[in-house]
């Protein structure tokens, strides 16, 4: 498997609820910097199987297609299915409630362009776009939390 980065954060609210924000595609250009239009394309278990997104970050815009694998409330795995500038887009969320009630969540990913790039500059990229989704995902999860008040 190629080179792949990794980061945590803990977010103040269930693993369900971290699952159930991750799993509602269709909200991701309200939070997900980059991420302008989420089609969910077909679902199992009433969670998205495929789904299309459309990006435009800064110079790069791109149309895609993911397939995830959906694991309980505590894991989710995606691969790339189809994209125009991208080779792979591979990654997963794992999430593990803590003794404080909080959710740890790990997210991984590996992103391949089609364009010949510097390794050390794609890492970075993938970097940058864990730190902004995990940041961005603790955002949404936490301001709709305390407008839940079952908590999830």
């Amino acid at each position: 498997m190629a080179e792949q980065t990794e980061s945590s954060i803990l977010i103040d609210a269930s693993a369900r609820r971290v699952m159930d924000v991750i799993a509602d595609l269709a909200s991701y250009p309200q939070w997900s910097d980059g991420i302008t239009e989420v089609t969910v394309l077909s679902e199992s278990d009433g969670r998205p199987a495929t789904a299309r997104f459309e990006l435009a970050s800064g110079p790069i815009k791109d149309t895609y297609e993911l397939a995830y694998d959906w694991r309980g409330d505590d894991h989710v795995a995606w691969h790339l299915t189809r994209g125009d500038m991208l080779r792979a887009m591979d990654g997963s969320y794992d999430l593990s409630e803590q003794p404080s009630g909080q959710t740890e969540v790990r997210y991984r990913l590996v992103v391949d362009v089609k364009v010949p790039m510097i390794g050390m500059i794609k890492r970075k990229a993938e970097k940058v776009i864990v730190d902004t989704a995990l940041r961005g995902l603790k955002a949404r999860v936490e301001s709709t939390e305390s407008t839940d008040p079952t908590g999830g």
